[in-house]
């Protein structure tokens, strides 16, 4: 026996291991192999047959069988289209008809796509040709006319070795370390949300503040921890339990993958991205480990842009989708911080791009993901902490008014108008300020100024109600507590006019 078609199929499998593919399945006697390489899309996988084939019914089942694996593994892999290369390695051609079984394609419901090649001791070279033209790469083997058993022996070792050795490279990628901070940060929340309930409820906006929740007001008088310590915040029962869950689930992965320290600077700087994003684009009050916890998605996405054949064939898809079932979820959702979100998402890529994988350096890639990081960072500082829009100076003045700085807010608010930005909040904070001054003809000027942008802003018609009536002019008080309580039936406003109507 000549050794040549064993020869050949080890040889076929060294190319295409050189090449990329990696090992997924093997049959017992060696003679079948499957080999996936999910970036290559002329062929992302390969099966391998060493077999003699003798009747053309016998190579239709199999090709057959082989189109219905090839779907299950296109399922599997969460592939919208899959193309199999099918290769029989033979000594000889089936002795009847068999042409028709392998001239066309054979597509499984139009997604996976099984295209078959029979090598032939006759046909070698035109066989490498049709595989080669297929794969739209350049396959060229050199065979001699019989090999020892040898031969193919150390062949075979050397792909099986090469399979193995990067088998064992794939595992201690996933292998840096067993988590531990992922357990500390979880803990941390955890405790802190204990103590937010002991001291007032999660639920409770001032007892949020007082433990650090992002309040962009108090950011903009320089509390810049404020950008650190949401992370370990969380407003509500069901809040705390999935981000624990979420933290529990993913974190010890991307801890596994980083190792301790990488993931550390991971999670914290996604927390802070996530946070930033939020104090720049939402006035809102907000607080959790979402941002951080999207951080690690983001660690993971990093892994895909680094190293994509490894991502795609472990977790790619997988994690591709809940990624996109969190956003989709985010966004038709009120009440959730979905800029946190994404400025989390992308905190995470770029730390996890700057620190790279434990033992390994990138260092074109790690500097330029550091320079990105600290130009957007600082980008979005600058403009968070300049920013003169009606929102963000209206929530400055809100908080000044409910610590009585009534002039300091006369001047933030004053400027605002003065500029043309104010908005109908703008001149009726003003007003209020201006009412505690005593400067109560421009009071009333300003919240008449605030139902012209606003008709419906009960408040104001109440505010220059109270105006009127203090100058004894009930007449027109009346008026105006009337239309208030058009738009709001507010006890206050009814109380208001009843007082009105017994005094006249």
């Amino acid at each position: 026996m000549s050794n040549r078609e064993d020869y050949l199929f080890w040889k076929l499998a060294r190319i295409f291991t050189d090449k990329g593919y990696s090992l997924m399945h093997m049959s017992e006697d060696h003679n079948e192999l499957w080999l996936e390489d999910t970036t290559n899309k002329h062929a992302q996988v390969i099966r391998l047959l060493r077999s003699d084939l003798d009747w053309g019914k016998k190579l239709q089942r199999d090709v057959h069988h082989s189109a219905v694996q090839a779907e299950n593994i296109r399922k599997h892999l969460m592939k919208r289209q899959l193309n199999v290369l099918n290769i029989y390695i033979s000594m000889h051609l089936p002795v009847d008809e068999f042409e028709s079984y392998i001239q066309r394609p054979i597509q499984v419901n139009k997604k996976t796509l099984l295209h078959s090649v029979i090598i032939d001791q006759e046909n070698v070279e035109n066989g490498i040709s049709h595989v080669s033209k297929i794969l739209n790469d350049d396959i060229t083997i050199q065979l001699n006319d019989e090999y020892e058993d040898q031969d193919v022996m150390e062949l075979k070792s050397a792909v099986l070795t090469n399979v193995v050795s990067k088998s064992k490279q794939e595992q201690q990628f996933f292998e840096n370390g067993k988590p531990f901070f992922t357990y500390v940060f979880l803990a941390i929340q955890i405790a802190m949300f204990i103590l937010l309930e002991m001291t007032g409820g999660s639920n409770n906006q001032e007892n949020l503040i007082r433990y650090g929740a992002k309040f962009n007001p108090l950011i903009l008088e320089g509390e810049w921890w404020r950008f650190i310590t949401p992370i370990f915040l969380h407003i509500g029962f069901l809040h705390i339990l999935m981000n624990s869950l979420a933290l529990y689930y993913l974190g010890p992965t991307v801890e596994q993958i980083f190792g301790r320290i990488r993931f550390v600077w991971i999670y914290l700087f996604s927390g802070f991205a996530g946070v930033l994003a939020s104090f720049l684009f939402s006035s809102h009050l907000s607080a959790g480990a979402s941002g951080a916890i999207f951080g690690c998605f983001g660690a993971l996405l990093y892994i895909g842009a680094a190293n994509p054949k490894l991502f795609f064939r472990t977790m790619g898809m997988n994690v591709i989708i809940v990624i996109i079932i969190n956003l989709v979820f985010g966004f038709s959702v009120s009440g959730i911080d979905n800029y946190g979100h994404l400025g989390g998402l992308v905190g995470g890529f770029l730390a996890a791009a700057i620190v790279h994988f434990p033992k390994q350096h990138k260092w074109f890639t790690q500097i330029g993901a550091l320079l990105l990081a600290a130009i957007v960072t600082g980008g979005l500082l600058f403009m968070g902490f300049n920013n003169e829009s009606p929102e963000v100076i209206n929530g400055l003045a809100q908080q000044k008014l409910n610590d009585e700085n009534y002039e300091d807010a006369y001047k933030l608010l004053n400027q605002l108008v003065e500029k043309g930005k104010g908005d109908a909040v703008t001149y009726f904070q003003l007003s209020y300020s201006e009412i505690q001054l005593q400067k109560l003809e421009k009071a009333k000027e300003h919240l008449q100024k605030t139902i012209e942008l606003d008709p419906k802003f009960h408040q104001a018609y109440y505010n220059l109600a109270l105006l009127y009536a203090n100058e004894g002019n009930f007449t027109k008080a009346k008026e105006l507590v009337q239309k208030a309580l058009e738009f709001s039936k507010d006890k206050k406003y009814e109380e208001l006019l009843n007082k009105m109507n017994q005094a006249s």
